[in-house]
């Protein structure tokens, strides 16, 4: 393994993308130790330090976790979520299909709490405006996946089961719907990319460094009035988001008058 000190790209990008490829090949597997700093850096010929870089860019992608004491290793499989808009209400108005099975939803905590930017924005009220807030953490089998929020309005949530510390025995909206009296009929997600807040941080386990994906949902009654805002983020690195859609079919071709001449 060699760099080429002439090159434009830095030699801990060099480095980055030999083993990056190493990894896609197979050559390392999942869970398995990668050779010492000091040894990849003999390999290549570098300082320890440019190792060290190479390994903070490939932790922060997601393909390496360090171990204090024991090592680095080959991250696992990337987690496919299912999380957007068409996943949480699924076909039939419930959770999609393997939601349950993959994932636990912890409820953190339900208060009254002043609005962010993005949610006062959505629902069209002043930044600070008191709403109620539901917080929840999503966990797979082995780790934090998801920290979120659901955001109402005080006078369609305070006093009824959406203002209070309990969980649900169906989804979030059902009982929101129940209890507001409204349908849901339609709903936006944004995606966004940024660095996580330090209590997210503590949440996903991740280095303060990780990127994350943000979603702002928004859903909407038959009028177009707002019910929900929620929030949702993951650790960018481990998370690949996907839908499944149809592409219509080419319109067919109109008939031509037989009547008019082209010319």
């Amino acid at each position: 393994m060699t760099i080429n000190p002439g090159a434009a790209e830095f030699p801990h990008r060099q480095i980055a993308a030999q083993l990056r490829e190493r990894i896609r090949r197979g050559e390392w597997q999942p869970g398995e130790r990668l050779p010492s700093i000091p040894a990849i850096a003999e390999m290549f010929g570098v300082a320890k330090q440019t190792v060290q870089r190479t390994v903070d860019q490939l932790r922060v992608e997601g393909l390496l976790i360090t171990k204090p004491g024991s090592g680095t290793y080959v991250r696992g499989t990337r987690r496919r979520l299912n999380r957007l808009s068409r996943g949480r209400y699924g076909t039939f108005r419930g959770y999609h299909s393997d939601l349950a099975a993959r994932y636990r939803q912890h409820l953190i905590e339900v208060t009254r709490d002043p609005a962010p930017a993005e949610v006062a924005d959505a629902f069209g009220v002043p930044d600070g405006t008191p709403l109620v807030v539901r917080r929840h953490l999503v966990r797979t089998d082995d780790a934090p996946v998801e920290v979120g929020a659901s955001w109402f309005r005080t006078a369609d949530a305070d006093g009824t089961s959406l203002a209070r510390m309990e969980a649900f025995g169906r989804p979030l909206y059902q009982e929101a719907e129940e209890v507001i009296g409204r349908r849901y009929a339609s709903a936006t997600d944004q995606i966004t990319a940024r660095q996580p807040s330090r209590e997210e941080a503590e949440l996903l386990q991740i280095r303060p460094d990780t990127p994350v994906l943000h979603l702002l949902h928004v859903a909407y009654d038959p009028a177009n009035k707002p019910i929900e805002v929620s929030q949702a983020t993951w650790p960018g690195p481990q998370t690949t988001l996907t839908e499944e859609y149809k592409i219509p079919a080419p319109a067919p071709e109109p008939d031509l008058d037989p009547g008019l001449a082209l010319g």
